[in-house]
């Protein structure tokens, strides 16, 4: 999906301009990366929170029109009001094809409804809803998607299991494989038996 934005560069800094801004309906910003000098930054704040609507915003290579001039970024970080739906400030990184960019990537599930796990009764633990992944920017995924539907009660998936594109690693792999944390397990509920459950009762001895 693509996203394109407008933003203004601003030279009038500071807690009262960003609030003078967010009065006219405008998001204070910086845009940093590829060597360059951080640049301050306006953003409609409507266009902003329309673009929020889509998952795919947060890990899509984003086209800046700065002033007629346009660059590549990828969000880094979004401050929200903290009950008000608004906007407060973003952080933007800009790519270049040269340098690979640190990313988190959100985990899409598929096959819960037919896991057999929660045939069972079992209960749906999500460790992980999203994976830090490295690459470059023409490989980044919008998401990874994991299929559970073939998931027991008491087994569970790793970082290891995911599927990932050419390209993209993981940050946590990368520091060996103690780091293979659980992304998702299906946990026995109360009252809910299993067969090795029932194996032990009958080896007790009375």
């Amino acid at each position: 999906m693509n996203f394109t934005l407008n933003a203004q560069l601003r030279s009038d800094l500071g807690k009262g301009a960003s609030r003078r801004l967010r009065h006219a309906n405008s998001i204070p910003a910086v845009i940093y990366g590829t060597g360059k000098d951080p640049q301050s930054l306006t953003f409609n704040h409507n266009d902003i929170i329309k673009a929020l609507e889509f998952e795919a915003f947060y890990t899509s290579i984003l086209n800046i029109n700065i002033d007629g001039s346009k660059t590549r970024a990828v969000v880094k970080d979004i401050q929200r009001h903290a009950y008000k739906p608004k906007v407060l400030h973003m952080d933007l990184q800009r790519v270049s094809d040269s340098e690979k960019i640190h990313m988190h990537v959100p985990i899409h599930f598929t096959g819960e409804d037919v896991a057999p796990g929660i045939k069972a009764g079992g209960q749906i633990v999500h460790n992980m809803n999203d994976v830090e992944v490295t690459c470059f920017a023409k490989d980044l995924p919008e998401f990874i998607e994991l299929d559970i539907s073939g998931l027991n009660v008491g087994e569970s998936f790793h970082i290891s299991d995911l599927t990932l594109p050419e390209g993209v690693t993981s940050i946590e792999l990368s520091h060996g494989e103690d780091h293979d944390q659980p992304v998702v397990s299906i946990q026995k509920a109360r009252g809910i038996t299993t067969d090795e459950d029932t194996s032990e009762s009958e080896e007790a001895p009375e």
